[in-house]
């Protein structure tokens, strides 16, 4: 009967992580479908940009020849100067003043448009570059979900034995909901608002364009081009903390530097990486999860240490690797039980899947520290 109930919670935690990668699926694919339709939207306006750009420098060009002709004109009007009226000259030399400003102002209208257009299309660069990744990434969820149907529910014979295989599950539910949320609740709250900042601001520019006010036009693009840059810098910390690509094309301590260097001014909190022994590359499996396992230390201190100082040490010799995380927080008492101690459990699985080890030393009011050490064999 309890082997009966057990498989019955289980199959429900699996089809409940079933709804939430589906409707994680779905989220992606909306996200792509919205970046999509603001890259054609990009597109349609870069267009209409390039067309006022030729018609200025269409309209310049005619401008400049007009400026030449009278400019010729007011010097054979200085050079005999007893042959005109008072009245012609002041006609010829208001008229070639008045075109040479306006010769003036057509060539500043036309460098702004050229500005808006460099910007949108590096926008449209970016844009582009987070749709191919939005389609990466749904494709990828897509093998994860296939997979899950196929042989996740096989799990259930490999926990039989655990005695918290049901609270397991649903931690994973919960964890993966709450990232869900958090990567949800980031895009909404940096990228989308900004980009929604963004399209505002441009049609102000817009107007102001109409009214020919140059300044204020070069004042809301400069605040224009700020806004892109912010929101570019939301997304790629985003994507980055999904999965840093900087981990299969740089390695491990490359990309921990980047890593930390972002974490701690994200964060606001003073990090030290201090790397010791050899600066090799490392197995790919090795590599990501020394990371994730030094990304979650970092996580966890930034949430509920309220740390001052973290210190990362990582040593690397010929036959292990070692890691230390301390920090100066307010520590925690080990002896008494967390429910939400879920992320510690999800490190001491990958340490043991390393065949490594883990320990983790804290006491109220003296900080944390979180020691591993994972055996491994350099190429010599």
């Amino acid at each position: 009967m309890t082997k009966a109930v057990n498989e019955g919670a289980l199959n429900f935690i699996i089809d409940e992580m079933m709804k939430v990668v589906e409707n994680s699926q779905d989220e992606i694919f909306e996200i792509g479908e919205e970046a999509r339709n603001e890259h054609k939207t990009l597109e349609k306006e870069i267009e209409d940009i390039k067309e006022k750009v030729h018609k200025y420098i269409f309209d310049g060009d005619k401008l400049e020849q007009d400026v030449k002709w009278y400019r010729k004109k007011l010097a054979t009007v200085s050079a005999h100067f007893n042959k005109y009226s008072e009245r012609e000259i002041r006609e010829v030399y208001d008229k070639t003043h008045e075109l040479q400003t306006n010769l003036v102002m057509l060539r500043q209208e036309e460098k702004a448009l050229r500005d808006k257009r460099d910007d949108l299309e590096r926008r449209l660069l970016t844009i582009g570059s987070t749709l191919t990744r939005a389609e990466d990434l749904q494709s990828k969820v897509s093998i994860i979900l296939t997979y899950l149907n196929d042989d996740f529910k096989k799990v259930n014979t490999f926990i039989e034995e655990a005695h918290e295989k049901q609270e397991f599950g649903l931690k994973i539910i919960e964890a993966q909901e709450d990232e869900r949320k958090r990567i949800s609740r980031e895009i909404h709250d940096g990228p989308a608002q900004m980009l929604a900042n963004i399209l505002l601001r441009s049609e102000i520019v817009e107007k102001t364009f109409k009214t020919g006010q140059t300044d204020n036009i070069l004042k809301e693009i400069k605040s224009v081009r700020q806004l892109i840059r912010s929101s570019l810098y939301e997304v790629r910390r985003i994507i980055y903390d999904l999965r840093p690509m900087a981990l299969d094309d740089l390695g491990l301590i490359p990309t921990l530097r980047k890593y930390i260097d972002t974490a701690s001014e994200y964060n606001n909190v003073k990090i030290e990486f201090k790397k010791l022994g050899e600066e090799k590359r490392l197995d790919s499996k090795y590599e990501v999860a020394l990371f994730r396992l030094v990304q979650e230390s970092l996580t966890n201190a930034f949430k509920h240490a309220e740390a001052t100082l973290i210190v990362v040490k990582l040593e690397i010799t010929a036959d292990h690797v070692t890691i230390l995380i301390k920090d100066n927080g307010k520590g925690f008492d080990q002896t008494a039980r967390k429910d939400k101690s879920f992320g510690l459990i999800g490190m001491r699985e990958r340490v043991e899947m390393l065949d490594g080890k883990i320990e983790v030393k804290s006491a109220l009011h003296e900080g944390t520290s979180i020691y591993i050490r994972v055996p491994y064999i350099l190429d010599r």
